[in-house]
């Protein structure tokens, strides 16, 4: 099976979360986010560059999820996609981008919290032993081969 692999961005919550609707009635999550930059220096030391700052939104559930769990100042890791998209403005077409997260969730590196694992699904838990049962038996069968 193909490894499946999207584009990630990390960063910190730059703004403070803004609840939007859709067109079509969607819940829509937008912030302003920040990205630290540094650059290595041939003795090893690291050189603090100049904050970059982009937009990020979510969708639906993603959406109403970081609206409840995201505030100014957070880390977070995230997965999704750039979209690039033009405005009219003063009469010139200006090109802008934003990151759309699929999933996002605070940066493990950066934020100590803790795991409520008590919300978890009972029916979840089967599923999830039945493709790691799966998954083991295939990489066993692989190994008999060898």
């Amino acid at each position: 099976m193909t490894l499946h692999t999207q584009q990630s961005l990390s960063g910190f919550i730059a703004s403070e979360p803004q609840h939007s609707v859709t067109e079509h009635g969607e819940t829509r999550f937008y912030v302003r986010i920040g990205q630290p930059h540094f650059r290595r220096e041939g003795d090893g030391r690291f050189t603090v560059l100049a904050q970059t700052f982009h937009d990020l939104v979510a969708y639906r559930a993603t959406a109403d999820r970081a609206l409840a769990r995201f505030a100014k100042g957070d880390s977070f890791v995230a997965e999704g996609y750039v979209r690039t998209f033009q405005v009219e403005r003063d009469g010139a077409t200006i090109p802008l981008e934003e990151f759309v997260a699929k999933k996002i969730g605070h940066d493990l590196a950066r934020t100590n919290y803790e795991v409520d694992r008590d919300r978890r699904s009972a029916a979840d838990t089967p599923a999830f032993q039945e493709i790691v049962s799966h998954e083991l038996a295939s990489s066993n069968a692989g190994s008999a081969a060898i």
